[in-house]
């Protein structure tokens, strides 16, 4: 409990379930396709959010992972944790 998404054990187990791995796929797709859109209609930038019940585990891990993703798509992605030091 006293871990978060970014910690590698938190993290190895929400992101080694198949359900993640399906969701990550697909919404990388999705972002890949939609950012050079946004940028061609003179964007700056595209609001993602995650959630999870507490804000703590699966959400900041999926995030985390995302933004390493999109990186590989030559993407800039910054990540803010709203509820992560909520106790």
């Amino acid at each position: 409990r006293p871990m978060d998404g970014r910690d590698d054990a938190v993290s190895t187990y929400v992101l080694g379930s198949a359900i993640a791995g399906d969701f990550l796929g697909r919404v990388e797709s999705l972002l890949a396709m939609l950012a050079p859109a946004y940028e061609a209609e003179g964007k700056a930038y595209l609001t993602v959010a995650f959630g999870c019940t507490g804000g703590k585990h699966r959400s900041v891990a999926i995030a985390e992972e995302m933004a390493r993703r999109l990186a590989g798509h030559g993407l800039v992605a910054g990540v803010a944790h709203r509820d992560v030091d909520r106790s």
